[in-house]
């Protein structure tokens, strides 16, 4: 698996293409960190506004350490800011903090997507973790024996966590949408700074664009070795 040329191939172009939208998220964030807020809000304030807002008093807001490591906890219901976020007083800030409080917002009115989910959590932890061991072993046993039960078995296991990644858009572009809804309906930005927030966000749902889409080119990969196996038997 791992000399593959095709294989090479594919985690080549779905490393060299995430790096790609990794580093423009990451100087879109710094360009727009540059950008006061005319309201003069602090992510945090920005975040514990959009709370009030929904109706949402349960939820607490709390700085977590890293750069771009902002994330809804829903387990202990917390929005947790990184450092810069939490603190800073720009278009940038105010994006992340309006987008984690979406989905505050979307576990409050039971967004199914989320529900769902979540739902897929513990499998996909379990997956994750085994699933390169489980296919490496299928390969090696099929190319020793033709015997492909562990390959099958590794492929499912791909498939949930690719699920797991398709299932993770909706959830994330919903929350943009919630959060740049509030962001302009509320008057808490201003048209340019609304621009700046709508294009972080579009940036920070690619990440989750592109690790779907090469997901699902590495599954398929797999599926074709397994039925081209099959068939040539």
């Amino acid at each position: 698996m791992v000399y593959d040329p095709i294989y090479l191939m594919i985690t080549g172009a779905i490393f060299i293409i995430s790096m790609i939208v990794q580093n423009r998220l990451k100087s879109k964030f710094t360009k727009y960190s540059k950008t006061t807020l005319s309201n003069g809000m602090s992510g945090k304030e920005i975040a514990e506004k959009m709370l009030r807002d929904h109706g949402i008093m349960d939820v607490q807001v709390i700085s977590t350490p890293g750069m771009l490591t902002d994330h809804y906890n829903p387990a202990n219901k917390t929005v947790n800011l990184s450092e810069g976020v939490y603190n800073q007083r720009s278009t940038a800030a105010a994006a992340v903090a309006a987008h984690e409080c979406g989905h505050a917002v979307q576990h409050a009115v039971g967004y199914s997507m989320l529900q769902l989910r979540s739902k897929l959590v513990p499998i996909v932890s379990i997956s994750s973790n085994l699933v390169q061991w489980v296919l490496m072993a299928g390969l090696a046993l099929m190319a020793f024996s033709n015997n492909t039960t562990i390959l099958a078995i590794g492929i499912v296991m791909f498939a949930i966590t690719t699920i797991f990644a398709f299932v993770t858009l909706p959830v994330e572009y919903d929350a943009s949408n919630r959060a740049l809804a509030w962001l302009e309906g509320n008057h808490i930005v201003q048209s340019n700074e609304y621009e700046e927030c709508k294009d972080a966000l579009k940036w920070a749902a690619r990440t989750y664009l592109v690790a779907a889409l090469g997901s699902l080119a590495q599954l398929m990969y797999f599926v074709m070795i397994l039925l081209g196996n099959r068939r040539s038997n």
